[in-house]
């Protein structure tokens, strides 16, 4: 998915680009490929996940930063900004899209993906279920979770408010057949609700998550699209 938005971020190859999120690096690996005459401001607000991106990008041309994208202040503006599977994880939006525009040069895009409204919904219906239960409530009871997934709509309107235009925001589904449930939910889908448990019932939650959901189990993830540019 990561490679399908960078697909949509026309480059002539000797740009600065701004990988908002850039996570492990897989996709600013990808990224840097298309720049061969350009550099990356690579940012993520995890110093674990910027130690493992310098390890796979050891090159010249690549920054690293570590930051909270909401708070972002670059030593001088990008070309364009690309964001994957990321803006979900900041609750201000209003505040993430004013430091996105601030960072771009004018002319400049922005192109990105995350998590939209009804993303991963039977999940999360059914980690509130178990998170009702002893012995998971005394940390899960009432926690909405570390995401805002937000609707194309409202997201449109906070670009137009922070001063972006040509603004295209939409959502699509992605149906995922879970393999390894356990190792997946344990992994990927349920980090944050585990950090916040004790470790002896972590196992156990994710047992019951599991338990709750039909087989097989799959995932409709909601991608919500969001292209803009600064004037």
């Amino acid at each position: 998915m990561g490679r399908d938005v960078l697909a949509r971020l026309a480059l002539a190859g000797d740009e600065t680009v701004l990988d908002a999120g850039c996570g492990t690096g897989r996709v600013t690996v990808a990224l840097l490929e298309r720049l061969p005459r350009g550099r990356v401001v690579a940012v993520d607000g995890s110093p674990s996940m910027i130690e493992e991106a310098r390890r796979r990008l050891p090159s010249g041309r690549v920054e690293f930063r570590v930051a909270d994208l909401a708070e972002l202040v670059l030593d001088a503006p990008v070309d364009h900004v690309l964001s994957t599977a990321t803006f979900h994880w900041v609750p201000d939006h209003e505040r993430l899209f004013a430091r996105m525009f601030e960072t771009l040069r004018p002319g400049g895009r922005l192109v990105a993906q995350c998590g939209g409204e009804g993303n991963i919904a039977d999940v999360l219906a059914a980690t509130e279920r178990v998170g009702e239960r002893a012995p998971f409530a005394d940390a899960l009871a009432g926690w909405a979770g570390p995401w805002r997934f937000a609707s194309a709509e409202d997201t449109a309107a906070k670009l137009s408010a922070a001063g972006f235009e040509d603004v295209r925001t939409w959502l699509f589904d992605v149906l995922v057949d879970v393999v390894e449930p356990r190792t997946y939910f344990a992994t990927i889908m349920l980090g944050s609700h585990l950090e916040r448990l004790a470790p002896e019932h972590r196992d156990a939650f994710v047992e019951a998550v599991l338990a709750e959901l039909p087989e097989p189990i799959r995932v409709t993830y909601v991608r919500l699209n969001i292209e803009a540019r600064r004037p």
